[in-house]
């Protein structure tokens, strides 16, 4: 199995700051909008984010949740391997809230379909968006695009992107593997 870096710690830096630059653009003091990272993966990039929204530029009052939706899948019985549960920590209302879901990788689309039914147990958004770092986009199964995108991957179905955070692989980084 071979291994190419397609994003080092700097290059995730960046696109970090250009992301939280885009969500400012678009949601000036957050007082209307929450952040929810999907479980498992897309909550490490969401602390991330909210860390630097925070530090970096001053936004004082965000809220941030993490939304499990294994239950949720279409896929949750089709599976050899049964998939594991994580926690979802939403303890805000999301009625009449810009929420923006957050998620390491753009694949097929099912997660965000997965969570759009998860969210709705927890109010009605006015509107939801959709923040990834990678956009794999010729593997759609749905039509569901991000709103933003830290990096786009033309890689095919044999091909498997990982993201590893330094907080749980020691190192921040972005691979694309051949399997």
């Amino acid at each position: 199995m071979s291994k190419k870096t397609l994003l080092n710690a700097k290059d995730i830096e960046i696109i970090l700051h250009r992301l939280a630059c885009q969500l400012i653009e678009n949601h000036n003091d957050f007082s209307n909008t929450v952040l929810i990272g999907l479980q498992p993966r897309g909550s490490f990039l969401a602390k991330r984010l909210l860390s630097l929204l925070k530090n970096e530029y001053q936004i004082k009052e965000i809220q941030l949740g993490s939304l499990d939706i294994t239950f949720y899948r279409d896929d949750f019985r089709r599976r050899e391997i049964p998939l594991e549960a994580n926690t979802t920590e939403i303890d805000f209302l999301v009625e009449d809230k810009k929420v923006v879901f957050i998620d390491d990788v753009l694949f097929s689309g099912r997660s965000v379909r997965a969570a759009l039914t998860a969210i709705q147990s927890y109010g009605r958004p006015e509107s939801v968006e959709l923040l990834v770092l990678i956009d794999r986009r010729f593997s759609r199964h749905l039509p569901i695009q991000p709103n933003y995108r830290g990096r786009q991957v033309d890689a095919i179905n044999e091909e498997k992107v990982l993201v590893t955070w330094k907080e749980t692989h020691k190192k921040d980084a972005v691979y694309i593997e051949l399997t």
